[in-house]
């Protein structure tokens, strides 16, 4: 049942962290080279083994940062799907309470026609970003696909309903470097779950009782 419940929040995913409600970027927010990333934290500092970053344009370096970060926000939902779908399994109000098992057979689980409605409201989530963040396809070069508004911060939607967003840049830095390592630490132990998941076919709850 919760796995229901995860994948509907995954259509809001793009903005549930969101650092920053943004009607126009600031001249600190458009500051984004590698150089000054927020993210990069001692001992590792700017962590690019494989030279992503030195072979990219600062578009390129933007939609770098705007996956990361919507990748980390997802994850995120993804670790609490998981630990509270099982928690809640065989007792939520929802489909009787039926839905049970590991958390990767949950979504196979829920009635047909409610996965078209999951997709819808994730649809609709990733439109609202596009329209926010990318430049019409129309008005973008044909070898640019995916292009980023120049006065677009990667994952800075405008969601930002408790008024968290900092004013100061470097606590908005600060708070930016938060949400991504533990979007990065999410991403491990999401995959982490999917895999344990996969291989024995037990809960990632069974494995911390047992």
């Amino acid at each position: 049942m919760m796995k229901l419940a995860l994948a509907s929040l995954l259509a809001g995913s793009a903005a549930a962290f969101a650092p920053a409600p943004m009607a126009k970027t600031s001249s600190a927010m458009n500051a984004f080279t590698a150089e000054d990333f927020p993210g990069a934290l001692a001992p590792m500092g700017f962590f690019d083994p494989l030279g992503f970053a030195a072979k990219a344009d600062l578009k390129t370096l933007k939609r770098y940062r705007e996956a990361e970060v919507t990748h980390g926000r997802v994850a995120m939902l993804a670790v609490l799907g998981f630990l509270v779908g099982e928690a809640v399994e065989g007792s939520a109000f929802l489909f009787d309470g039926q839905i049970s098992g590991p958390a990767i057979t949950h979504f196979t689980q829920v009635p047909d026609g409610w996965d078209a409605l999951i997709i819808t409201f994730i649809g609709a989530a990733e439109a609202q970003r596009a329209q926010i963040g990318w430049v019409d396809p129309a008005d973008a070069s044909y070898d640019q696909p995916g292009l980023l508004r120049d006065d677009y911060y990667p994952g800075d939607i405008g969601f930002d309903p408790l008024g968290l967003r900092p004013e100061d840049p470097e606590e908005l830095n600060l708070m930016i470097t938060k949400e991504l390592q533990n979007g990065r630490l999410a991403m491990l132990a999401a995959a982490g779950f999917l895999a344990q998941e996969a291989v024995d076919g037990k809960g990632i709850l069974e494995h911390f009782s047992s």
